[in-house]
Parts: structure tokens; C-alpha cells; sequence
């Protein structure tokens, strides 16, 4: 085992991928010569060539109308958006193009693709560089939209992520790129999308999350085991579409009450998702309605008040106990 950061181990997925096979090639804003704007593909020039590490023109709607061509051609194309905002300027190439190949074409044409979105709050950028925005991806039919939490499954599901068949948009919480290191192990690693995972044991309350929000969610259970002596089963979801809801769901009917966290607005999102599946496979074992800790209905603030913003560790804990006092 190796320690590294999500910067670190993203990067070493890539190069490992590009080194068991030559189709995948890498192209966006700055990522050849500057090694993308957060370092995320630092060296891979050097390593791999201009051939298949392409800087691009900042026109977002070319690197992935341009990747789409590459992957019906038989590349594996990783494509970087320097902001997840800045990828509604491609809006279009993904939903009508990426998206429907496969069916247009009745199973003839598949597009084996990842776009790279770096995501979310809490690194002090503008609003279009902070927005958490993955039920955009989640509600459009044949895309996946995949969400790491950590290092460890940061490395093993980008390397599924570009070894699947179908396009994959990729949204990396930028708020845990270098904020803590984790153990990854020697060995090339995956995970299999649209599989959650169980990171607390508990049989009190079950909470749902994902991403950087996983790490607020561990301090408010450890606050909430501290002081209340409060177990909570933790599930991150890792995959928000295809959504894994055999897990949350079974977890649901061990405690009999659930609180869903994440940074994206409150309403449309999964979050109500995932509280209408539990209401439709659970709602029997319920003993509580199910809560919700979110961003709110509003543009992501600037710095001065993005914490106000984010759900953080007492926010949680107060609506695990709300939840667990219904």
C-alpha cells in the first residue's frame, strides 16, 4: 500500500490504463504541458507523447464532440473539463450525441468515454467553478455519472470507468483532490460502477452520501457516536446513476430511518431520488420521515459565505438527532 492523494491516485489510474492499452489517449484545456489546471495529469506528456496526451483549444463543446469521433473510431478517449462548469458548453455533444449512440444505432455503436469534471465547493473559487451538479448527468439515459469519495476509489473507478463501454461522465469533488492522503494499494485496483459501498457499521440511522460530503458525514457520526452514543451505517453511493439502491434500502430496513447528505441544491435532486426509492422498497420498516442535510436553492455563494452553504458536521448531526426523536 501506498499513501497518496486523490491528485495522485486519479493520475496513476490514467497512467496505468494508458499503459495497458493504446487506444486511451487523454485530451483537454492545458493538461499536456501544464498538466491540467490542478496537476491532475502532471508528466503524462512526457511519458505517453503529444499523440495521445492533446492539449485542446478552449472550446469545451470540440474536446468532446472531437473524443465522441475518437471513441466511434475505436480510441478510449479521457477527456478533462477544467470546471464542472464550464461543461455545459458541451452540453449538447454529451446529451444528444454521447448519450444516445448506443441506441441510435440499435447496439451497433458504443462510445467508451470518460469525461473528467472536476466538481463542488469549498476551495474558495466563483460560482461556476464551485456548483455540484451531477442530477444534470444522473437524469440524461445512457450516460453513467460517477462520484469518488477518496484516493483509493478515486484510482479503481476511473480505471473502470474507462473500461467501460458506454460514456462516463466522471465528477471529481476537487474539495478532496488534496485535502487528506489515504492508503492505495501496489496492485492495479477497480470497482465495479453502480455499486455502493458500506463504510460505517450502525443500527441506528442509516446516511446516505457522496463524495466530499463523505468526509463531513464521518465527523458528524463520530460527533454523534461521542456524545449520544449514536451508530450510524454510512453508505457512500460512489455511483449516482445507475443508482445502487439494494444497499441503501436493506440498510433502511435494519434502522428504520435514514438522512441523505450532499452539496447540491436541495430540490431535483437525488437526494429526493433516493428518499422516493426508500419510500417505494421500505416505507414499511420507516419510523421516521426521511431527512435531508443539503446546498440550498441558490448560486453557490462566494468564499465569504460558502461555508454557510455546505453541509457541515453539525448540520448533520442535528438532523441525524431530528430524525432519530421523530
Amino acid at each position: 500500500m501506498t499513501e497518496m492523494t486523490m491528485i495522485e491516485a486519479l493520475n496513476l489510474a490514467m497512467r496505468e490504463e494508458m499503459e495497458a492499452d493504446d487506444s486511451v489517449i487523454l485530451l483537454g484545456e492545458d493538461i499536456g504541458v501544464d498538466g491540467g489546471i490542478f496537476r491532475v495529469t502532471e508528466g503524462l506528456l512526457d511519458r505517453f507523447g503529444e499523440a495521445r496526451v492533446m492539449d485542446t483549444p478552449l472550446a469545451e463543446s470540440g474536446i468532446v464532440g472531437a473524443a465522441i469521433g475518437m471513441a466511434l473510431y475505436g480510441l478510449r478517449p479521457v477527456c478533462e473539463m477544467q470546471f464542472s462548469g464550464f461543461s455545459y458548453f458541451a452540453f449538447h455533444q454529451i446529451e444528444s450525441h454521447a448519450a444516445r449512440f448506443r441506441y441510435r444505432s440499435q447496439g451497433r455503436f458504443h462510445v467508451p468515454m470518460v469525461v473528467r469534471m472536476p466538481y463542488g465547493a469549498g476551495v474558495r473559487a466563483l460560482e461556476h467553478h464551485s456548483e455540484s451538479r451531477e442530477a444534470f448527468y444522473a437524469h440524461i439515459a445512457g450516460l453513467k455519472t460517477v462520484i469518488p469519495s477518496g484516493p483509493r476509489n478515486a484510482r479503481a473507478l476511473l480505471r473502470s470507468a474507462i473500461r467501460d463501454p458506454d460514456p462516463v461522465i466522471f465528477y471529481e469533488p476537487k474539495a478532496a483532490y488534496r485535502s487528506f492522503r489515504e492508503e492505495v494499494p501496489d496492485e492495479p485496483d477497480s470497482i465495479e460502477i453502480g455499486v455502493s459501498e458500506r463504510v460505517r457499521e450502525g443500527e441506528d440511522l442509516t446516511v446516505i452520501t457522496w463524495g466530499a460530503m463523505l468526509r463531513r458525514t464521518l465527523e458528524a457520526v463520530d460527533l454523534l457516536s461521542r456524545e449520544d452514543g449514536i451508530a450510524c451505517d454510512v453508505i457512500d453511493l460512489l455511483t449516482v446513476s445507475p443508482m445502487d439502491d439494494a444497499l441503501f434500502t436493506e440498510s433502511v430496513k435494519k434502522t428504520g430511518r435514514a438522512i441523505v447528505i450532499h452539496e447540491a441544491p436541495r430540490s431535483f435532486g437525488p437526494g429526493g431520488e433516493i428518499t422516493a426509492r426508500i419510500e417505494e422498497k421500505a416505507f414499511e420498516f420507516l419510523e421516521a420521515p426521511v431527512g435531508r442535510v443539503a446546498g440550498f436553492d441558490v448560486v453557490v455563494p462566494f468564499f465569504f459565505r460558502e461555508e454557510a452553504y455546505l453541509p457541515d458536521a453539525y448540520r448533520i448531526a442535528e438532523a441525524a438527532r431530528s430524525t432519530l426523536s421523530y
